[in-house]
């Protein structure tokens, strides 16, 4: 192997790794939630974000605020209850939407 093919081969390898240390500055790579709440507590709920599947975690993530505290709890996206409040969001953004255009 020639001295020039190894020295791109670590200049390769430096860029590299650069890039990643600075997407973990700017992207979590990994999942928010590692235990997820399945009690209802739709009422105490101030606001939902939704972070759908990516390369970076394979399980959407339903992230609630709650109300009272501010703390975020990880929801249970198979939870009959998250289901139905996903479903209510939805129908609200879509009618938000509606009367916008009108």
């Amino acid at each position: 192997m020639s001295l020039s093919t190894i020295v791109v081969a670590i200049l390769v390898f430096l860029t590299i790794h650069e890039d990643s240390a600075v997407g973990d500055k700017m992207v979590n790579l990994r999942c928010h939630c590692i235990t997820k709440e399945r009690k209802p507590i739709g009422r105490h709920i101030l606001v939902l974000e939704v972070h759908p599947a990516s390369s970076h975690c394979a399980e959407t993530q339903i992230i609630a605020t709650l109300k009272k505290g501010k703390r975020k709890v990880c929801l249970d996206p198979n939870a009959p209850w998250v289901i139905r409040v996903m479903q209510n969001r939805r129908a609200k953004q879509k009618v938000q939407e509606q009367t916008a255009k009108a």
